[in-house]
């Protein structure tokens, strides 16, 4: 499922989710110019490789430099290609807009880097071993995602359906959209149906792990007083 546009409206511009973008984008573009070792390494060192973190013996055998926690930052600022970063920053533009109207643009930048260091130290929990360096905004999002869900789940998303070679647009509410959204990630993390060792593979449990992060702290970041309450008839919005 890919979602086209939501019925939220906003009223202020998302200045941080602009930075995020265009900073992911910045980053992108550099890993293009980069020849394949250099890519290999950046992606090694300023991602995260669970085992660097996890296996003392691992990371002084493959000379990572010892610390390295930045990478817990800067690992949702790379991404693996194109479809990887197109779809990561349409999501993003998708539903972060109204997730930082609601907590400002300070609260925002820290929820949104507080569900991405969270998002990858679950995927680190189910994947201590492995040597694969995790990168993308994904896990971020996923938290954003979360925090959506809890603060417009009367809202509606349109929504992309392939069926086999045949588009299927369709309407629908917010917490049926994101609840599908994390159920597949669930079970497609539960069932291991993808290897860690596998290059292309998806970092189911970073994606849980971020939206369960922004499910659980969305109601902390909010400001006092805020208008975006947790009874739902109290939200009120038009149709686009």
């Amino acid at each position: 499922m890919i979602p086209l546009r939501d019925n939220v409206p906003r009223s202020r511009r998302p200045l941080v989710t602009w930075t995020v973008v265009v900073l992911c984008a910045l980053f992108f573009l550099y890993e293009k110019l980069l020849p394949d070792r250099a890519l290999l390494e950046l992606t090694y060192i300023y991602g995260v490789v669970p085992a660097r973190y996890t296996n003392a013996a691992f990371a002084a055998a493959v000379g990572f430099p010892e610390g390295g926690y930045e990478a817990f930052v800067t690992y949702m600022f790379l991404h693996g290609g194109w479809l990887h970063f197109l779809l990561n920053m349409w999501v993003l533009w998708i539903f972060a807009d109204n997730v930082e109207e609601a907590l400002g643009s300070f609260r925002f930048a820290v929820f949104y880097t507080l569900c991405g260091v969270l998002a990858v130290g679950v995927h680190i929990l189910f994947n201590w071993r492995s040597t694969v360096p995790v990168i993308g905004a994904s896990g971020a999002i996923a938290g954003v995602m979360g925090a959506y869900f809890r603060l417009f789940p009367r809202a509606r998303v349109v929504t992309l359906i392939p069926i086999l070679i045949f588009p299927w647009i369709v309407e629908l509410p917010a917490i049926v959209f994101l609840g599908i959204w994390f159920a597949v990630q669930l079970l497609s993390g539960l069932s291991g149906a993808v290897s860690a060792g596998q290059p292309e593979g998806v970092a189911f449990w970073a994606h849980i792990g971020g939206f369960a992060a922004g499910l659980l702290l969305i109601r902390w970041f909010l400001p006092p007083g805020c208008h975006y309450c947790f009874d739902p008839r109290q939200r009120r919005y038009d149709r686009d």
